[in-house]
């Protein structure tokens, strides 16, 4: 049975997305995680692609497990980059010195 997307938990993620703080990332499942759907990480996903309906979140903060950037994002780079965030490669955040630990 699929997840039921309803409004309670787009704002369970968002406020969660809200609390990674400036120059710290996290990924789409320590999201999950946190609000209790450990196996929920594309939902993570699919909610932020669609969160400018919903407000201004740092959703730039959020990348992958390996620390890839979202293919589509085009300015999540620089915004990460405009709070200091370190990267290993042209698209791979580095998440040993990055990540946050919540």
């Amino acid at each position: 049975m699929g997840v039921v997307l309803d409004e309670k938990l787009i704002y369970e993620i968002l406020s969660a997305v809200e609390e990674i703080p400036e120059g710290k990332v996290a990924s789409y499942g320590q999201i999950a995680k946190l609000i209790g759907r450990d196996k929920n990480a594309r939902l993570v996903g699919k909610v932020l692609g669609m969160s400018e309906y919903y407000g201004e979140y740092p959703c730039h903060r959020v990348v992958n497990h390996a620390g890839r950037l979202a293919p589509h994002f085009y300015e999540q780079k620089s915004l990460l980059l405009d709070e200091n965030v370190e990267f290993k490669d042209e698209t791979h955040v580095d998440m040993g010195k990055c990540r946050w630990d919540c």
